[in-house]
């Protein structure tokens, strides 16, 4: 048998810190990424769609995106079996109150943790009731399954090896545990493999935020029979690129390899950026971070940010020393106290707010010198 499994389309998320215009494309990109997991699905020939769980950001989305998601899920005409997850657990009022799922025969918003018999396999659902749990939603599992037919698994939480994990926790030897031949899971967002690749996450089918990796895809995934290795497939469905670059300055002028970098960037309208920059903070390097950020902006990337609050001007440092010797004597001792305050203030914000007001001492004298 072959089938898809997808999760954690997380709809409606916000991310707001991206900014308005940006907000709305990443909420749109994943609505476009659904409709391609219905491609895939329909181009591999897929029985089936099993959701595990997070289809919504939560239960407060509006109630039309619910019924746009339900129409897109609909398109695809064969069974799709969907649980809740922690960011939309079904309570009360919830979005599987909507009639959407009820008036389209192919979805099946699984509301209890009970096996599901069909023709050629044997489903265990473990939809999620509550938001924060530190039980395991398969215990109710609690014998090995025999079944001759194909069985398998579908949940949402942690992995217990995961060192974050916390609520909702599943055993990595759940497969053997529970006689199952595949677990398909949801709750992390980038594509992870256990137990022999008899279980997985299948991750986000967009990215949802930076530091994802392995995350904008589906999982197709061929069961020969009862016992038999599972063969997976991750297939990429997401549109976004989020990129996070981090770049250590050790020299004077290195900063020009990276506007050739940002130059190279293939699809800026769909790449999200953050440029965080560290290492020693030389004064003529001033006019390369001026065009970064005008960089960022003329090619117009879906979002860009620029951080370099983390370079240090030294103390020992040549180019800051001359550059201050030139200052009128008024000046220099200003500056010499706010190289050592960048330097080693043992206070974060402290030694931020120095190197700032140094960039713009110096940005300040190169204005006025003739």
């Amino acid at each position: 048998m072959k089938f898809l499994h997808t999760a954690d389309w997380q709809m409606g998320r916000k991310a707001e810190s991206l900014g308005n215009k940006a907000a709305e494309r990443v909420r749109q990109a994943r609505l476009d990424a659904a409709k391609r997991v219905i491609q895939v699905a329909q181009k591999n020939d897929a029985e089936m769609i099993l959701f595990a769980g997070d289809m919504f950001e939560d239960n407060a989305v509006d109630r039309s995106l619910v019924r746009q998601t339900g129409e897109i899920l609909k398109s695809f005409e064969r069974p799709v079996f969907l649980i809740p997850g922690n960011h939309d657990p079904l309570v009360p009022g919830s979005v599987w109150g909507h009639s959407v799922w009820k008036e389209n025969k192919n979805l099946h918003v699984i509301q209890t943790a009970k096996a599901i018999e069909r023709e050629n396999c044997i489903l265990f659902p473990c939809p999620i009731q509550e938001k924060h749990s530190t039980k395991n939603p398969m215990a109710w599992m609690d014998d090995r399954q025999e079944s001759a037919k194909i069985c398998i698994g579908l949940a949402h939480g942690n992995v217990k090896n995961i060192p974050e994990a916390k609520d909702f926790l599943i055993p990595v030897d759940a497969p053997s545990r529970y006689g199952l031949d595949y677990v398909a899971l949801g709750h992390w967002h980038s594509y992870q493999t256990y137990a022999d690749k008899r279980m997985a996450y299948c991750g986000a089918h967009e990215t949802t935020k930076f530091g994802e990796p392995d995350s904008g895809n589906v999982v197709l995934v061929e069961i020969a029979k009862r016992g038999a290795s599972p063969i997976l497939q991750s297939i990429p469905t997401g549109n976004l690129d989020w990129q996070t670059w981090e770049e250590t300055i050790h020299q004077p002028g290195e900063l020009e390899s990276l506007t050739k970098k940002l130059d190279a960037v293939s699809k800026p309208s769909s790449t999200l950026l953050r440029i965080q920059l560290e290492g020693i903070l030389f004064p003529e390097d001033q006019d390369h971070l001026n065009t970064i950020k005008e960089k960022l902006e003329a090619r117009e990337f879906l979002y860009g940010s620029l951080n370099a609050d983390e370079r240090t001007p030294s103390p020992a440092g040549h180019e800051w020393n001359e550059w201050i010797k030139s200052l009128p004597p008024v000046f220099q001792s200003a500056a010499k106290k706010l190289q050592e305050q960048a330097a080693q203030d043992p206070d974060v914000q402290e030694r931020s707010k120095a190197k700032q007001a140094l960039l713009l001492l110096f940005e300040l004298h190169k204005k006025t010198s003739p």
